[in-house]
């Protein structure tokens, strides 16, 4: 039998970096960290937990994308829409609850 893991955010989903504030719109989701040891050495400062999910940002105001672990991310309540030049390769529209995904699954 194998461990279920429940992911707290979907894609489309907004949310808020609870380290360096930036907000952003969820593109995708890993069950559990899928980088690099090097990256993870490197980049993961705070050390956060592998076996929990991850996930795949757009940043608002710019044209990063980033890699957060699930115990860094907050729902962002603002619905306001992000700008970056990926979200319509992404998303159909901004909804009541989040970006509409152009298509199912992830």
């Amino acid at each position: 039998m194998t461990n279920a893991v429940t992911a707290k955010f979907s894609p489309g989903d907004l949310v808020l970096h609870n380290l360096f504030e930036y907000r952003g719109v969820v593109i995708d989701l890993d069950s559990h960290f899928l980088g690099s040891k090097e990256w993870y050495e490197n980049v993961a400062k705070s050390k956060p937990p592998k076996d929990c999910p991850w996930y795949h940002v757009l940043v608002d105001g710019g044209d990063v994308q980033t890699y957060v672990a699930e115990r860094n991310l907050n729902p962002d309540p603002s619905g306001q829409p992000i700008n970056h030049p990926e979200v319509d390769s992404h998303f159909s529209r901004l909804g009541g609850e989040g970006y509409i995904p152009l298509r199912k699954g992830n």
